[in-house]
């Protein structure tokens, strides 16, 4: 059996790999990058490297030749529609038999601008007939490390999701079941991977916790969100973006309930202030 991770040189995709290699033999792991001196690394740790580029169809096609089961990472915001494609065509006409995707919390019922390139992926792959997992991720606490830091350096932890609730977990987490997934647990087409749904006013009571900061929490407008994070170094442009996630969360996109994580890892979730403690240290 034949397994290939893409986004191999990305955060999630070598936490990926380096649980696979927990499950199954290194000498079967594939890494997918977009050249030799991206792969380098991983090549000299012993995996094996295909050279490919979602945009490429052709380059995808290739890269999975004689793959059995594809573990597929999306892809970043732009022109993810046509490169998805390209990736599940490129894996239908080479013979792969099993997907685990990374998809949206919720992914089914989701409203969230972020959601429509998954949704659209959910569907290519199930048209495929090909067997899958779709992992619906919710959001990593890493992901809030810039409102973190300007708490932590600043001394003000500013939020404009209102009282929106997101089903935290660390990135690695998320990986870890991919990579099981992936290796061959008897797991179903969907998993919604949530951790408990909390709001921010209770995340920053965790963060307190954990650094004994007395730091102010203030539920802001747009604006006031933007400024504090352009305060503490952000460009204006990315800050923006960060905004637009606040709105998801406010708008309950990410206030997904499921035990679905803890069944598929085998146990709980790390609590919320030892992953602050574990980013933080």
């Amino acid at each position: 059996m034949k397994y290939l991770v893409t986004g191999a040189t990305g955060g999630f995709g070598d936490y990926a790999l380096n649980y696979l290699k927990e499950e199954v033999p290194v000498s079967d792991i594939f890494a997918l990058v977009r050249s030799e001196e991206k792969g380098a690394a991983l090549k000299e740790a012993g995996v094996n490297i295909r050279i490919g580029d979602y945009a490429d169809k052709a380059s995808m096609k290739k890269a999975l030749e004689g793959i059995d089961r594809l573990l597929f990472v999306s892809g970043a915001p732009g022109n993810r529609q046509e490169e998805h494609a390209n990736v599940v065509e490129a894996a239908k006409e080479a013979g792969v038999s099993y997907i685990a995707y990374t998809s949206f919390a919720g992914a089914d019922k989701a409203t969230s601008p972020l959601a429509a390139d998954h949704i659209f992926t959910e569907g290519l792959i199930e048209k495929t007939g090909i067997m899958h997992t779709f992992l619906r991720n919710n959001w990593y606490l890493e992901n809030e490390m810039p409102i973190v830091d300007a708490a932590l350096k600043g001394g003000k932890f500013v939020y404009a999701a209102g009282d929106g609730k997101t089903g935290w977990a660390m990135k690695r987490e998320y990986a870890e079941v991919a990579a099981k997934a992936l290796a061959g647990t008897d797991y179903p087409a969907i998993l919604e991977l949530s951790g408990t749904p909390i709001s921010y006013a209770a995340l920053a009571d965790s963060l307190k916790k954990v650094t004994e900061k007395d730091f102010e929490v203030i539920g802001s407008d747009d604006q006031g969100f933007i400024e504090n994070l352009v305060a503490n170094g952000m460009p204006q442009s990315v800050a923006e973006i960060f905004l637009s996630f606040q709105y998801d969360i406010k708008n309950n996109q990410l206030d997904v309930v499921s035990d679905d994580f803890e069944k598929a890892l085998g146990r709980p979730l790390i609590r919320l202030e030892a992953g602050f403690k574990e980013l933080l240290d």
